[in-house]
């Protein structure tokens, strides 16, 4: 679908924003109501496609109780863009069959691999046993395991992230074998579940590959 943007004619305005070419043949300023014009197209081409890691190197998700359906569909769509192998999702976390999940996916439903169990310690214990290391993406506290780095990456990842509220599962942060912390440095300790997936996730899988480009 192409899209516009769009500025208001009223020069004491100029609000300026996109529109589909649907919603251009009748849009009026959201700003002041009065009328637009189509200033420019927006580019259609397609971005770039990256190199998967390779298939010796293998990171997995294992969603523990996240209660939102936006967060629980952002990482899917994360997962793909960044090749995560599989998601795991436990106890209240959305799946599939969710009719909103599929929405807040935007088509990830059906390209990341997926399964369910209601027991996140029981699915971490698994993990375990098939040979991934498990890193809780949690703030450090005195009590966590230790601290590890991207650097650090083993080749079977499994990273788990927890509930919004309460956290990882103390018993899967019990099987965890090290605690993987964004640096925080405003007053807020943590970051919106979805995000810090997606900064852990890409950092995990490309920081190493990626070529710094400089303008």
């Amino acid at each position: 679908m192409a899209y516009f943007f769009l500025q208001c004619v009223d020069e004491a305005c100029r609000f300026r924003f996109p529109a589909s070419a649907a919603e251009a043949t009748t849009a009026r300023c959201p700003r002041c109501r009065g009328p637009v014009v189509a200033v420019a197209e927006a580019s259609r081409e397609r971005p770039l496609h990256g190199d998967a890691p390779g298939d010796e190197r293998v990171l997995v998700g294992l969603l523990d109780n996240i209660r939102s359906i936006h967060n629980t569909g952002s990482m899917f769509r994360t997962a793909d863009g960044a090749g995560v192998r599989h998601l795991y999702l436990a106890g209240i976390t959305a799946t599939p069959d969710h009719s909103r999940l599929a929405k807040a996916a935007l088509g990830a439903l059906e390209v990341v691999n997926w399964s369910y169990g209601p027991n996140a310690v029981e699915l971490a214990g698994a993990l375990s046993a098939d040979g991934y290391q498990l890193w809780a993406l949690e703030p450090r506290t005195p009590s966590s395991p230790n601290g590890v780095t991207v650097d650090e990456r083993p080749a079977r990842l499994a990273l788990v992230v927890g509930n919004e509220r309460a956290g990882v599962d103390p018993g899967v942060m019990a099987l965890c074998d090290g605690v993987l912390s964004l640096p925080m440095t405003g007053q807020k300790t943590s970051l919106n579940a979805a995000v810090a997936f997606g900064i852990a996730v890409y950092s995990l899988q490309f920081r190493a590959t990626t070529p710094v480009v400089h303008p």
